[in-house]
C-alpha cells in the first residue's frame, strides 16, 4: 500500500472513532461527549416514610443542579432503617424522622443536622364523615382508629400527646410506618388515624385533616447525617448541606414541612 493509500486509511479510522469516543456502550452522552451514566456518583439515601414525596422532588431538584449526581431512595420507618445501618447495609446519607432514632446509630454516622420539622394531624376520611374534632374524639370505642406502632417516630408522639391529654385509644392496627396509617384512611379501613400534616397534605382530596393545638401537639425533627461506610463521602455531605440550603429547605417548605 502507497504511503498514500495508508494516510487516508488512517484519517478514515480516526474519524470513524470519534463518535465512538463520544459515547457510551449504551449510547447515552453527556453535553461534554462522556458516558453520564458511567460517570455518575450513585448516593443511596435511607429516608423515613413520611419524606417520600417531598425526597423525591427534591432528588429530582439536587440532580438537576448537580447533574454528576444520581440518587436512589429507601424509604421506610426510621426504626427499619437503622436497622439496616445497624446491619451494615450498604448507604451513603440516613435520614430519620426523630433524633432518638438516629442516636441509636451515632457510631456509624457523621454529625447529623436537623433539616426540618413536622407536627401531627388527625387524618379522617373525606368530608370527615364522623366529625371527628379533636383528640379527645379518638376515645370513642366506636371508631376505628389506627396509629404507628409504639417503636416508630410517628407513634412515640402518637401516645405522647395522647398520654398527655389523659386520651385512651385502642388502636384497631398498629402500623410500621406512618405512611401505612395514611392509607388505612385513604382505603376506609380506618375512621381515623394520626399522621403527620405533610402526610395528609399529601393526600388532600383523599383525606381530610383535623389540625391539633401546638399545646396538644408534638414536634418531630428530622435529622440527616452521612453514613461513615460511605464510599462517596464527598458527595453525600454534599447532600446533606443542601437540605439545609435555602434550595433545599424551599423544598421542604413547600411541601409544609417547618423550618428547623
Amino acid at each position: 500500500m502507497s504511503l498514500t493509500r495508508r494516510g487516508a486509511a488512517a484519517a478514515l479510522a480516526a474519524a470513524l472513532l470519534v463518535p465512538l469516543a463520544a459515547c457510551g456502550a449504551d449510547g447515552t452522552k453527556d453535553a461534554g461527549g462522556a458516558k453520564a451514566s458511567g460517570s455518575a456518583v450513585r448516593l443511596t439515601v435511607l429516608a423515613a416514610a413520611s419524606l417520600t414525596d417531598v425526597f423525591t422532588k427534591a432528588g429530582a431538584a439536587y440532580e438537576k443542579a448537580h447533574p454528576g449526581t444520581r440518587i436512589t431512595f429507601s424509604f421506610a420507618g426510621s426504626q427499619e432503617l437503622v436497622a439496616q445501618v445497624a446491619q451494615g447495609s450498604p448507604a451513603d446519607v440516613l435520614v430519620t424522622a426523630d433524633t432518638e432514632s438516629m442516636g441509636k446509630v451515632k457510631g456509624d454516622t457523621g454529625t447529623p443536622a436537623v433539616i426540618a420539622k413536622n407536627r401531627l394531624v388527625i387524618a379522617t376520611a373525606e368530608g370527615n364523615p364522623h366529625r371527628i374534632g379533636a383528640l379527645k374524639d379518638l376515645a370513642d370505642t366506636g371508631l376505628k382508629v389506627v396509629l404507628a406502632a409504639p417503636e416508630v417516630p410517628a407513634g412515640k408522639y402518637s401516645r405522647k400527646i395522647l398520654d398527655a391529654q389523659k386520651i385512651t385509644v385502642k388502636p384497631v392496627s398498629e402500623e410500621p410506618n406512618v405512611r401505612a396509617v395514611l392509607s388505612k384512611v385513604e382505603l376506609g379501613e380506618a375512621d381515623a388515624g394520626l399522621v403527620y400534616r405533610t402526610d395528609a397534605a399529601s393526600a388532600a382530596g383523599k383525606v381530610d385533616a383535623v389540625e391539633i393545638p401546638d399545646a396538644q401537639n408534638a414536634v418531630a425533627s428530622y435529622p440527616a447525617a452521612t453514613l461513615k461506610g460511605s464510599k462517596n463521602t464527598e458527595a453525600a455531605a454534599a447532600f446533606v448541606a443542601w437540605l439545609s440550603s435555602p434550595e433545599g429547605r424551599k423544598v421542604l417548605q413547600d411541601a409544609g414541612f417547618q423550618k428547623p
